[in-house]
């Protein structure tokens, strides 16, 4: 195992916020993309409260993505305070809706597609819960993420591995 398999198994086990901005922090430091977007993903994925897998917990964890960039670019913390003050209004649902269907792509995707984290988009995420939404919600999603220059397939493709990793650690580990 090289070192970095070493740093990105070990990424995988943490669970202090401040750990991985530490890790992610060394890594981008050393050039070690690899690590840094590990630890980068590994920190989003903790700080939702809601359960691991639903549509809830993925959004908020691309909502914290954003925050988490902001913060690294500011050197402050960000909080996304209209977004936030709309899916009080409205719901996560609705929010993402409103995403995909506004004309424009928000902030938060541009930002999180010129960093290659196309999986984070808010229309990636229509894409991965595509049972909650109808057919048009969809298509504007895909038609914005195609516009960015992102592989549908591919973006499927590493939904489904990312499921399937944590299935089969979910198992290993005793989970239901």
């Amino acid at each position: 195992m090289d070192r970095y398999s070493r740093a990105i198994a070990s990424i995988s086990k943490l669970t202090d916020l401040d750990q991985l901005r530490n890790f992610r922090n060394n890594a981008l430091s050393e050039g070690a993309t690899e690590v840094a977007d590990a630890a980068f993903k590994r920190l989003v994925s903790l700080c939702p409260s809601e359960a691991p897998g639903s549509i809830e917990h993925d959004f908020w964890s691309t909502i914290h993505a954003f925050e988490e960039l902001l913060r690294e670019e500011r050197g402050k913390t960000v909080r996304l305070s209209r977004t936030r003050q709309k899916i009080s209004r409205v719901g996560v649902i609705q929010t993402l809706i409103d995403f995909a269907k506004n004309k424009t792509p928000t902030d938060g995707f541009l930002m999180l597609i010129e960093r290659g984290l196309p999986e984070l988009t808010g229309e990636a995420l229509i894409l991965k819960h595509k049972d909650v939404f109808e057919y048009d919600v969809q298509q504007a999603a895909t038609q914005r993420l195609e516009a960015a220059a992102v592989n549908i397939e591919e973006l499927i493709y590493s939904f489904k591995s990312a499921l399937a990793l944590e299935s089969a650690t979910n198992s290993s580990l005793g989970r239901t």
